[in-house]
């Protein structure tokens, strides 16, 4: 039996030996930058939602647009995830978190339906694109397209730049400008790590990466297999004017907007992010070596090819054959996600490597955009702005309506921003002298272009995920990138769509 004594000496050591000496508690540095900006967004939120009743807008047909306090509370939910999305307080998805949530808690829209935008159909098709560039990765397709490129264009960074611009461009003619996005996503990171093996950002990589984010919006405009906007809008448009326009009438007039944009984006980049090497010695070389040594095709690589392909042609053949118009493209594009997974061209361990910070942006940004849209606020917006053109030169009325939808698809789904702003401006142009077409056409060049926010299109946000760029950064380079699209759009209804025919000005309607 042991002494007391003994107990004491016992617990006396263990103590000694399980108690450090000293505890030291280094606090973190507060990043008061951060907490100021944290604090802004909360502060424009409460400071809009509890703001005393705004007044109505009225539009040009004396209808009157009231600003509930749920539109009231989606003003306030948009306020303060555009902050918290520029200066990324927070990672980028758990800002879209804070969009549902304060749904949710301050009864702006019903949680269920709230919640439900999270995995609206254009999210997935967006998770399906993301999964088609994973597999060219993991495929070792990715290399093959990047040192047969590399091989032909050269060493000179400059071509570099516009090979892969072109590459994204004419891609985006046949196919979603998402999916185009994560198919050159991987291509441009073996790029990139050829040009430096610096893990520091170079301005090089971030002109690849945001270049080819705004790139693909350029090309996604001249047919309609770029982008869903383009055939929502022109069905729009015939409901509210009885005037169909055809597939290859909007390629006709978009063709050299979007072209003159692609070229114009890549001296863009060639000023602000000239690149730091003028030619990558002897890459043209190394290219051709590391093609050869990639060996003969494999069966995954010819697979992805065969399944990617086939979805690509079924999306496409939607928009000519009504034997396929039913079809929807989302459930169209999940099926190649299945494939792959069914013929273990990947595995579960691939389906963890999914960025899902960068779904949940777009997750919340469609339930942001919903949310405008279903409590009025939209409208609201949209008939407050373009009825300060009312009375304006038909010129400027033009490049108002343009501005707005540019503006408003940096935040919303870009067919919203043309549906709350189209039938406004349908009714006033013809009171400016303003031909209905010029006002479609303009519109779709604005909504297809996002430069400012990660949250316009699914190719920012891919090229996001690269880490060659910030969010604040992106929407710096998007203001002057923003600047030339409305110069182009302003070239295009003066001169260039006339001069082909287009009718822009009207007799005025008195």
């Amino acid at each position: 039996m042991s002494h007391p004594s003994d107990i004491t000496g016992k617990g006396e050591l263990m103590a000694r030996e399980t108690k450090p000496d000293r505890i030291w508690f280094k606090a973190k540095e507060i990043d008061w930058k951060r907490m100021f900006f944290i604090l802004l967004g909360i502060v424009v939120f409460l400071l809009v939602y509890y703001s005393p009743p705004w007044k109505a807008a009225i539009d040009p047909l004396g209808v009157s647009f009231e600003l509930s306090r749920e539109a009231k509370g989606a003003l306030a939910v948009f306020g303060l995830a555009a902050i918290w999305w520029v200066f990324e307080v927070v990672p980028i998805g758990i800002t879209s978190l804070t969009i549902g949530a304060l749904q949710a808690l301050f009864l702006i829209r019903d949680p269920k339906v709230a919640f439900k935008d999270f995995m609206d159909p254009s999210v997935l098709f967006i998770f399906g694109s993301i999964v088609i560039g994973m597999v060219f990765t993991k495929t070792g397709l990715t290399k093959r397209l990047a040192y047969k490129m590399l091989s032909i264009i050269g060493d000179r960074t400059s071509m570099i730049y516009l090979g892969c611009f072109l590459m994204t461009a004419v891609l985006t003619h046949l196919m979603a400008h998402t999916a185009v996005a994560a198919t050159m996503f991987p291509l441009l990171m073996t790029i990139s790590a050829l040009y430096s093996d610096e893990e520091k950002p170079t301005r090089f990589s971030k002109g690849l990466f945001i270049g080819m984010a705004y790139v693909a919006g350029a090309g996604s405009i001249v047919t309609l297999l770029g982008a869903a906007r383009g055939a929502v809008a022109l069905g729009f448009y015939k409901d509210i004017t009885n005037v169909d326009v055809s597939f290859f009438e909007l390629s006709m007039y978009m063709f050299p907007v979007g072209w003159l944009m692609v070229f114009l984006l890549w001296g863009f980049f060639m000023v602000l992010f000239k690149p730091e090497k003028a030619r990558i010695d002897g890459l043209k070389e190394r290219s051709k070596k590391m093609y050869g040594e990639l060996g003969s095709w494999k069966r995954d690589e010819i697979l992805t090819l065969v399944i990617v392909f086939s979805v690509i042609l079924v999306i496409a053949l939607k928009n000519f054959f009504p034997a396929f118009s039913a079809l929807d493209k989302t459930g169209i594009l999940l099926l190649s996600t299945i494939s792959f997974f069914v013929l273990k061209i990947l595995d579960i361990n691939d389906l963890e490597e999914i960025p899902w910070n960068i779904i949940l942006l777009f997750a919340g940004a469609m339930s942001i955009g919903f949310c405008l849209w279903d409590t009025g606020a939209a409208n609201w917006l949209a008939v407050n702005w373009l009825q300060l053109f009312k009375e304006a030169p038909a010129m400027i009325f033009i490049l108002g309506m343009a501005f707005f939808v540019m503006m408003m698809t940096n935040f919303i789904m870009n067919v919203a921003a043309i549906a709350i702003s189209l039938p406004v401006a349908l009714v006033i142009a013809p009171y400016l002298g303003v031909a209905g077409e010029v006002i479609l056409f303009s519109s779709l060049v604005a909504a297809g272009m996002p430069f400012l926010f990660l949250v316009g299109a699914a190719p920012n946000a891919i090229a996001y995920s690269s880490k060659q760029f910030t969010t604040a950064e992106f929407f710096l380079y998007g203001i002057p990138a923003s600047v030339i699209l409305m110069i182009v759009i302003y070239l295009a209804a003066q001169f260039l769509w006339p001069a082909m025919g287009m009718e822009v000005f009207v007799p005025i309607v008195k």
